[in-house]
């Protein structure tokens, strides 16, 4: 049964799908390019010489995507319109030596990534993903997605001044899972059940990447299931409205004076320092070798980056009903209320005027509202891609998002309306 609404559901129930086979950042950009290949994209290896042909392209790279269409006859020096986007979400990742325990527990050793609320990661069904490198070179993704591990919380009767005092977290000792009983620590069974949950041989794992997520799925929620919540929505929505945007765009048979671009990274959460952070080069390679296949030089290059527009799309926060204090009080984003475009005078956000008209423009011709997000001046303002990828590549960039609660938490929390409300905002800005 479809929840009710004036938009339509078919987007969002998608955006579940997404999100419940996307629990690391190498399946969210195998997930993207899935949905790419139904629309004629096809990838290309960077150790390969690109051809001057049009069409849709994709470039995988670890958890990134960056996936663009060439339209027929699109000159060297054609502008192009980027929707940028993370793959990463806060979470709680597996050590090197991930084999621990004591006291008859066997446990997995984690380190925590980003910022997450750790909280929310306490006595919550957790599954194990992410991407194993095999001892021929090659790599294989991997995905326990049943309750396997589990972070569990200190009884109230042991720890009285939690009512009072709040709880506090050790992020070493607090927060390392168990996942079965034992008295003696293995090295090596936790890989050891990896490969065999893969079909892989034992010993052929000789690097992982791992991570903890929620086997949890995403739900509709409320009365009217006029929300819905599930993880990783920061930055997965946006991925996931991206793809969708730049698949419609390159079908819709129009014709284009920009060349539409879908840049998905990784390690947002941590800096975005890393060869597939938004802070690497693979952007500027990616697009620079698109204006050089296409015969043109460095001045078709300039050309081009002079006149492309980037909309960096991440969460926001919606105005919290118990928390209302914590906000500007004349920006009060709603769920439901249409994408937000976000604004910082210090640059912690990249938008200025010029590109408050192009969202503008973008939400007018797509038929939807959109808010406006600033903080409050007595508290500090997080941060996007959007200012590094304007000052990376000297390229125009406007931040933009949909607001959502609990953000960080394991299970975040949007309006069922504002993933379809973004995708056509985008579809919009793509295809001016």
């Amino acid at each position: 049964m479809s929840a009710p609404s004036r938009f339509d559901r078919g987007h969002t129930d998608d955006l579940m799908t997404f999100l419940s086979a996307s629990p690391t950042p190498y399946h969210a950009v195998a997930s993207a390019a899935e949905r790419l290949e139904k629309a004629g994209f096809r990838q290309v290896a960077e150790t390969d010489a690109w051809e001057a042909t049009s069409g849709g392209k994709y470039v995988l790279r670890g958890g990134a995507i960056i996936a663009w269409y060439v339209p027929e006859g699109a000159a060297a020096h054609t502008p192009f319109r980027i929707v940028g986007a993370h793959t990463d979400s806060p979470n709680l990742r597996v050590k090197p030596r991930p084999d621990t325990g004591a006291h008859g527990w066997r446990q997995v050793a984690v380190e925590i990534y980003g910022g997450p609320l750790m909280n929310s990661w306490l006595d919550r069904d957790l599954g194990l993903a992410g991407r194993l490198s095999l001892r021929d070179g090659s790599t294989r993704l991997v995905n326990v997605d049943r309750p396997l591990l589990r972070v569990p919380q200190l009884a109230i009767h042991m720890d009285r001044a939690v009512s009072t005092d709040g709880l506090k977290l050790d992020k070493q000792r607090h927060l390392q899972p168990v996942w079965g009983l034992g008295d003696t620590v293995r090295d090596g069974d936790l890989i050891a059940f990896l490969e065999d949950e893969a079909g892989l041989a034992r010993g052929e794992v000789t690097g992982w990447d791992l991570m903890t997520h929620s086997v949890e799925p995403p739900a509709y929620l409320g009365r009217d299931r006029e929300l819905v919540a599930g993880p990783r929505m920061d930055n997965l929505l946006s991925v996931h409205a991206g793809t969708a945007a730049l698949a419609a765009v390159a079908t819709s048979g129009a014709d284009l004076p920009y060349i539409p671009v879908l840049a998905a990274f990784d390690h947002e959460e941590t800096g975005s320092q890393s060869d597939t952070g938004a802070d690497g080069p693979l952007l500027g390679g990616v697009l620079e070798r698109s204006v050089f296949a296409r015969g043109g030089t460095y001045e078709d290059r300039a050309r081009a980056f002079a006149g492309t527009v980037c909309l960096s799309s991440d969460t926001g926060h919606a105005v919290h009903p118990n928390y209302a204090e914590r906000h500007d009080p004349t920006h009060h984003p709603r769920v439901n209320g249409g994408p937000i475009l976000k604004v910082n005078v210090n640059n912690r956000y990249a938008t200025d005027g010029s590109g408050r008209a192009v969202f503008a423009a973008a939400c007018e011709k797509a038929g939807i509202p959109f808010q406006t997000f600033v903080s409050n001046n007595s508290m500090p303002c997080g941060t996007t891609i959007g200012p590094i990828t304007a000052a990376r590549h000297g390229i125009s960039t406007v931040d933009i998002g949909v607001a959502i609660l609990s953000m960080h938490s394991a299970r975040e929390l949007c309006g069922a309306d504002d993933p379809y409300l973004l995708a056509n905002a985008l579809v919009a800005f793509l295809q001016p």
